[in-house]
């Protein structure tokens, strides 16, 4: 709970990664924190990634070695404590003549098995390629390893950690302005039920593309802004292969794509690299990207890609820190963290670019900064988060299967699939979802692909889920596999679940804003 008279340790400005990452590991070392998250949790560029928990092969190129040992280094302390959302995967590189030469993606390859201090994942090694998949020409390729993260996810978790110890956390809340004076920030937040005042002793400004405007605009700081917005844009068709690695592709223009088997029954196509110059609330896949994607996949495989089989598109913006690159594909990736520490005022520390995969060292980079600007810490030591697992995640690695079958012996009416899914989706506390339920039908309406009442109030009361596409995309993937009627159907019964909450507010209907392309699914 939170007392108007309270004054936070520190005061999050973003719900993406980044601002849970850095919530989640300072309140559990004992500061107080806040988070305000003007839309979704996690809305934005955070749920707009290739969905990887990987060291990034081509950072080498540019010789970003810091970068790539430490995401190396945390793929497996990732796939750890979230063994629900996160998982292993096998990426197959094609040798294309006339492209980066064998022996250089060997060389590559061989770094990035070494350097990143690889403990369970299996090592690379030769393929020669006779799948059928690819075009003939593609005979050799090289197969190593990285993971797979389900992203929304990931930052929905580290939320509701933080919450659970004793964070503050408030999404569709914008941060309007913040003042300093007497060493505390006295920091204006907006809902939907009007503005309310806080304190704290710090704020982190994780405003990820907006991070610019809140530095300049809400923080008013003198400091320079050196933020560089890349759009990244991705496609999703029908299955292209039956197996289940991912492709990684060279294009002739220097960038790389991925092909990745998605939600069973699906693949997913990017990203793009372009500068982007608009609002970040309304980018989208452009037609060009579309069939930029196509393109590059045609390239490659036997059966080709064309646009009108797109079921689906989504597009994020990257505040990426401008390195003076002259393309967008070679901007670094790494991230940056700049203080404003006036003598005797409260502190602002912003955070520029990073990668889901290195979320949880970046939170301690940024507390090692903040730490002699807050109250000597009461609770865990730095790096806790890396061995306590997310809510749900509290199993083997290797177990997702093991613990679906434990939740079909605990409940014989559910059916592989479903059991599966829910694992997949919530881990351990899958039981929580379905409560005492004795048959399917206690779950109460099933609005298709399994999605029922019972897991959409689990979801509105456990992970801040206000909206039918805070369900469908982000929460889950599940608009995938209905049709119009049926997310019209989820979108009205969170309408009144929301309704029913709130005791008499008006339905939330807010959408995506624009930063996921529902209107051009097809079936």
């Amino acid at each position: 709970m939170m007392s108007d008279a309270m004054i936070f340790d520190l005061a999050v400005i973003g719900g993406g990664i980044n601002g849970c990452g850095i919530a989640r590991d300072a309140v559990g070392r004992g500061w107080s924190v806040v988070v305000c998250e003007k839309g979704d949790l996690g809305g934005a560029t955070s749920a707009s990634s290739t969905k990887l928990v990987h060291g990034g092969l081509r950072y080498l190129e540019h010789y970003e070695f810091r970068l790539v040992r430490e995401a190396l280094q945390e793929r497996e302390v990732l796939w750890g404590i979230a063994p629900h959302i996160i998982w292993p995967l096998r990426f197959i590189l094609p040798h294309h003549k006339g492209l980066r030469p064998a022996w250089l993606l060997r060389l590559g390859l061989f770094l990035y098995d070494h350097i990143g201090g690889r403990k369970l994942l299996p090592a690379t090694k030769v393929r020669r390629l006779r799948d059928g998949v690819l075009k003939p020409e593609f005979t050799l390729g090289f197969e190593y390893s990285d993971c797979w993260v389900e992203d929304s996810r990931l930052v929905v978790l580290n939320a509701r950690d933080a919450a659970q110890r004793g964070a503050v956390v408030m999404p569709r809340t914008e941060c309007v302005s913040a003042t300093r004076a007497d060493g505390v920030w006295t920091v204006v937040l907006r809902d939907r039920d009007g503005e309310r005042s806080i304190q704290a002793r710090a704020i982190v400004n994780a405003a990820g593309p907006w991070v610019a405007r809140v530095l300049g605009q809400v923080l008013r700081a003198n400091t320079e802004s050196k933020v560089r917005m890349v759009q990244g844009s991705h496609i999703v068709v029908r299955r292209l292969y039956d197996h289940d690695r991912c492709y990684i592709f060279q294009n002739a223009d220097g960038r790389i794509f991925f092909a990745i088997p998605y939600e069973q029954d699906f693949t997913l196509i990017g990203t793009t690299d372009q500068d982007y110059q608009g609002d970040p609330a309304a980018v989208a896949a452009s037609a060009e990207e579309i069939a930029y994607l196509c393109r590059g996949a045609s390239d490659y495989f036997r059966v080709p890609v064309t646009p009108d089989q797109v079921m689906w598109t989504y597009s994020g913006v990257r505040p990426l820190y401008d390195d003076g690159a002259s393309a967008a594909q070679e901007a670094t990736r790494d991230y940056v963290l700049t203080l404003d520490a006036p003598q005797g005022e409260a502190v602002s520390l912003s955070v520029f670019g990073g990668k889901i995969t290195t979320y949880r060292r970046l939170a301690e980079a940024a507390l090692d900064r903040l730490a002699p600007h807050l109250p000597e810490p009461a609770g865990a030591l730095r790096g806790w988060t890396g061995t306590a697992a997310l809510p749900g995640g509290d199993f083997a690695r290797d177990g997702a299967r093991a613990l679906a079958e434990r939740l079909r012996t605990a409940h014989p009416w559910l059916n592989a699939s479903l059991a599966g899914r829910l694992t997949r989706a919530y881990g351990t506390d899958a039981g929580w979802l379905l409560g005492d339920a004795t048959c399917l039908a206690d779950l109460g309406t099933d609005y298709g692909a399994g999605l029922t009442e019972a897991e959409l109030r689990y979801l509105a009361s456990r992970e801040w889920a206000q909206t039918g596409d805070d369900v469908l995309w982000r929460r889950s993937k599940l608009g995938l596999r209905l049709d119009a009627t049926q997310r019209a159907a989820v979108a009205a019964a969170m309408d009144r679940i929301m309704a029913e909450r709130d005791g008499g507010h008006e339905p939330v209907t807010t959408r995506a804003g624009g930063r996921v392309s529902e209107g051009v699914a097809r079936f």
